[in-house]
């Protein structure tokens, strides 16, 4: 059972929240918070092993309540859930400690994903967020992971190669299995064998990789 805390200052989307894990047989809601304070004392009293953190709050913020949570716990799994997807947000969320940016209205089978995903140590973006951060990436010195090379693309089958430019789009496993008609445990073994082999180990530097390479794709 993955355990889950909300930290957000409007109730409704709290009540919406625990409305949608509620129908999850393996998500429980651990607990609510309306600031960034009380989501520090509840991450630190219930550690649960995903935290839902909305950015703007009154009195302590996200940002801070993040970096609060991260540092007593550094391998607490902070998603910022928010209704600003920008650069503003993104980055200071990122470099607080949060492992994952998801939007308001990122669709509930998609966001019920997304905790799955970050419950098993992986970074969840909404496809806008992964777009910029790719771009950001490629387009300076200091971008994660080496540039790609001949070495790198030469040990993939041509089904790896499509499995990268499918992760490069910001797609889920689940919606890389349906696009490719494959199980979701083949595509797990797939994107598996896909950092093994190229020394990218998280979906952001395979996203790089797939963009140097020309194997990206687009969202459609």
């Amino acid at each position: 059972m993955i355990g889950v805390l909300v930290v957000d200052d409007q109730q409704l989307v709290r009540m919406g929240l625990r409305m949608l894990f509620g129908e999850a047989p393996d998500i429980e809601v651990l607990g609510e918070a309306e600031n960034g304070a009380e989501g520090v004392r509840l991450a630190g009293l219930l550690a649960p092993d995903v935290i839902l953190m909305d950015l703007r709050m009154p009195g302590t913020d996200g940002i801070t309540a993040t970096r609060r949570i991260v540092a007593a716990r550094p391998g607490a799994r902070v998603v910022a859930l928010t209704t600003f997807d920008d650069d503003e947000h993104l980055y200071p969320a990122l470099e607080a400690g949060a492992c994952g940016f998801l939007v308001k209205d990122t669709p509930p089978p998609e966001l019920l994903d997304g905790v799955r995903r970050a419950a098993e140590g992986r970074a969840v973006f909404s496809r806008t967020a992964l777009d910029r951060i790719v771009t950001r990436a490629v387009g300076t010195a200091t971008a994660p992971g080496p540039a790609a090379t001949d070495a790198d693309l030469a040990a993939l089958t041509p089904r790896e190669r499509e499995v990268l430019g499918l992760v490069s789009a910001g797609l889920s496993n689940q919606e890389i299995a349906e696009r490719l008609y494959l199980g979701i445990t083949t595509v797990k073994t797939h994107v598996a064998n896909l950092m093994g082999k190229t020394g990218r180990d998280n979906r952001i530097r395979l996203a790089v990789l797939a963009v140097r390479a020309g194997l990206a794709h687009d969202h459609g």
